[in-house]
């Protein structure tokens, strides 16, 4: 955590907006000067948190959008500090929450609940106000976090359907490998697919598996970023004579003609990628969940 005392310097320090129109310490309720301070921490966090963002963003237009809503951060972080100090005669003396996030859609997600928290404690607190400069700063702010969250949500689903639609093969590609394992929310979706070699990724629910198969032409290689299991193989389905236990950073080397299975053990989903070679599904496949999977393959083996 960093204590802060200060406001934006891309801001005016001088608070001529509140200074002769809000209403004198005396006067102020004490629920009031602890939210607006609450406030003024989370703003610097929800600031700091789009800044990163931003630079995590997939697209121009998606970083131009949480640049400006920084910027709407910003500055209800300028106009509660000072209507704190015009309240109050104090500077703020606080700390700033770093709002950690694994990947850009976590991020997305973690930005759009502390957008809704907030939009509930303003609300709340704006039907207190007993003065009007309060009562505008609060609704005004209340205002932009509904329209933060709405924004928040839509920039999620994009990336949503980017993840679950895009296979980049056979192009020249680079990616954070972990993060966007981590980050996927379908059974199996491949994310590169070229003419010897194939990348897919998977989420395996707890107690759920891959399912028992078999590849006769295709060396696989798995890698777990999240989760833990039981790997099995063996050359007959009937004869799993390889056993062992898996966790977060195992990969695992399965030879062509071997039966195998990955099991969740644990309580949290596994997240792996997977590497076929050659290629063993079609480009851009997508299977939402384990059923899709399934159904996907029973159609192509009846073909």
């Amino acid at each position: 955590m960093i204590r802060m005392y200060n406001v934006p310097m891309t801001y005016s320090s001088y608070p001529h907006t509140f200074a002769n129109s809000a209403p004198r310490s005396e006067d102020t309720p004490q629920h009031l000067v602890n939210t607006l301070l609450n406030g003024i921490s989370r703003k610097a966090s929800t600031a700091d948190l789009y800044d990163r963002l931003a630079w995590a963003a997939p697209t121009s237009e998606e970083r131009l959008n949480l640049m400006r809503m920084k910027e709407d951060e910003e500055r209800h972080w300028w106009e509660l500090t000072h209507l704190y100090t015009s309240l109050t005669d104090t500077q703020p003396s606080y700390q700033v929450e770093r709002i950690p996030f694994h990947s850009y859609r976590d991020g997305l997600q973690r930005g759009y609940e502390a957008e809704l928290e907030d939009y509930e404690l303003y609300r709340i607190c704006s039907m207190q106000a007993q003065h009007s400069t309060v009562y505008e700063v609060l609704v005004n702010t209340c205002r932009d976090e509904w329209g933060h969250a709405e924004r928040l949500s839509v920039l999620g689903a994009e990336e949503d359907n980017r993840m679950m639609s895009k296979d980049y093969g056979p192009y020249p590609y680079s990616v954070n490998i972990d993060e966007v394992t981590v980050a996927n929310e379908t059974f199996r979706t491949a994310l590169w697919t070229g003419e010897h070699l194939q990348v897919t990724l998977m989420s395996i629910n707890p107690g759920e598996d891959i399912g028992l198969e078999i590849h006769p032409n295709t060396d696989q290689f798995l890698r777990l970023e999240q989760g833990e299991g039981i790997v099995r193989m063996g050359d007959r389905q009937d004869n799993l004579t390889y056993e062992k236990e898996v966790k977060q950073d195992f990969a695992i080397m399965i030879p062509a003609g071997t039966w195998h299975n990955v099991t969740n053990t644990g309580n949290t989903p596994i997240k792996l990628y997977s590497i076929y070679a050659p290629p063993h599904h079609p480009r851009g496949t997508v299977h939402t969940t384990k059923a899709d999977a399934i159904a996907a393959e029973e159609e192509h083996s009846s073909q």
